[in-house]
């Protein structure tokens, strides 16, 4: 049996046994980093501790939440990790736990609790982030911050630092695929990794020349990350979401990768949408699909689905004519009137900058409806948290990049994830699918530029 499997079932073993727990803990974003970050910190713990202590990692998500983060779900399945073995958090009732003193919290890559969540901080015994810290909210601990690229480089960093002996090829295998994948292939250009997550992903490399060629797992993990292929319709809108308020109108803003065709081809589609929408209360949908066509070139297409006849003529007309910037936009075949769909001609116009465009159709139709401004408008990604994502909408990545979402949208990403300022102020971000997409978007523009001024 591997060491994770089986040291997993032991934690489930302390569960059941209702013995104290030492709880390690990802983020609520619960991305490949956090998730690896949480299993490899416990197996450490796990396997140093001498006072036969039971350390436990839960993963910050409903376990009907997995089947959207498809790396995690391919990666575990490449390591050999079933996740019938995981701990989700609607598996285990830490606030129980607590109140009856037999919880004590590491918490790995984040170090602010969410409100739902703030009776927990005086559980908090250690803190393992990669982010900047926030002092007015910070867990009164000891806290181990370094802005590196990867949260589980510093998880690497300790192992080898403090019992190197117990490192197998599995843990390590997840801990470099992580590290490559958080730091995009270690490429210096996009300067997402630090000389001490390359330092570490060469050590894993020297301790495990059998390792997977880094090229592989990050082109494998990519892909994963992207596939929604397995997903139902509502899946595929949750995965990457953001969400607008303006005067009791509510928008859901969806990024989907795939084709646009291929998407509005779906069986029961109308059904599933309206449905989608009647469900979590959302009176217009706006879906941005993303995908690269067979010369490598990208392409964005526009899908603005509202049974509200007078919201929706408002919504397509500003988008439609709008020069602030210019979507070029091409209507296309529609499979109903309440769905208008468009080619957008505009490919830097990314997520983020349709946002602006959405408020301000928004107010233009509360206007013509004469609508008292009585609700402040928001922009969230977490449909559970919106007074914590108020200003996600702000939020920057790297300079060069568009700038876009932060990713995974759903859950919500902890407070320590939101950057006001430029993020090179405060250390290193996350990139995500959307930024990636952004940066090979603009390669893709560079690289035809200078070979037609090369042919001049």
């Amino acid at each position: 049996m591997k060491t994770q499997e089986k040291l997993m079932q032991g934690f489930r073993n302390a569960i059941l046994e209702s013995r104290p727990l030492h709880v390690v803990l990802g983020n609520e974003a619960c991305d490949l980093d956090s998730m690896v970050s949480a299993l490899t910190l416990a197996f450490y713990l796990a396997k140093t501790n001498e006072a036969e202590e039971v350390f436990v990692p839960v993963l910050n998500i409903k376990r009907s939440e997995l089947p959207l983060r498809g790396d995690i779900v391919f990666f575990l399945q490449k390591v050999h990790i079933p996740e019938s073995i995981l701990i989700f958090r609607d598996e285990i009732d830490l606030h129980a736990l607590h109140q009856a003193g037999q919880l004590t919290l590491i918490l790995v890559d984040h170090h602010i609790l969410p409100k739902s969540d703030a009776a927990l901080e005086e559980a908090v015994a250690e803190v393992l982030d990669h982010r900047p810290i926030e002092q007015k909210h910070c867990p009164p601990c000891h806290v181990s911050v370094e802005l590196v690229g990867s949260c589980a480089t510093l998880v690497t960093e300790r192992i080898l630092q403090g019992a190197p002996e117990i490192l197998d090829r599995q843990t390590a295998a997840l801990l470099h695929g992580t590290i490559v994948l958080d730091c995009v292939n270690m490429d210096l250009k996009i300067g997402k990794a630090t000389p001490k997550d390359s330092k570490y992903v060469e050590k894993l490399e020297a301790l495990f020349p059998d390792l997977p060629k880094r090229n592989d797992i990050f082109d494998s993990l990519q892909k994963a990350k992207f596939d929604v292929s397995g997903l139902t319709t509502e899946q595929m809108l949750r995965k990457d979401q953001k969400t607008i308020y303006r005067q009791g109108i509510k928008v859901a803003i969806s990024a989907i990768y795939m084709d646009l065709e291929a998407f509005l081809q779906r069986s029961n589609l109308l059904a599933e949408l309206h449905a989608f929408c009647q469900a979590h209360s959302y009176d217009v949908l706006v879906a941005m699909t993303i995908f690269f066509d067979t010369h490598n070139e990208p392409v964005r297409q526009l899908a603005i689905f509202c049974p509200h006849v007078a919201l929706r003529t408002t919504i397509c007309e500003v988008l439609e004519h709008s020069q602030s910037p210019p979507l070029k936009l091409t209507p296309t075949s529609s499979i109903h009137p309440n769905l208008h769909a468009y080619l957008q001609g505009n490919t830097q116009v990314s997520r983020k900058k349709l946002l602006p465009l959405l408020q301000e159709a928004l107010s233009a139709y509360c206007d013509s409806m004469k609508i008292p401004s009585g609700q402040p408008e928001t922009v969230d990604v977490s449909r559970e948290q919106v007074d914590k994502e108020s200003d996600r909408a702000s939020n920057s990545l790297i300079s060069g990049l568009s700038q876009d979402e932060e990713d995974p949208p759903l859950p919500p990403t902890p407070m320590n994830s939101l950057v006001d300022e430029c993020p090179l102020d405060q250390g290193l971000p996350k990139l995500s699918a959307e930024a990636v997409f952004e940066k090979c978007s603009q390669i893709s523009l560079s690289q035809s530029t200078t070979a037609s001024l090369s042919k001049k």
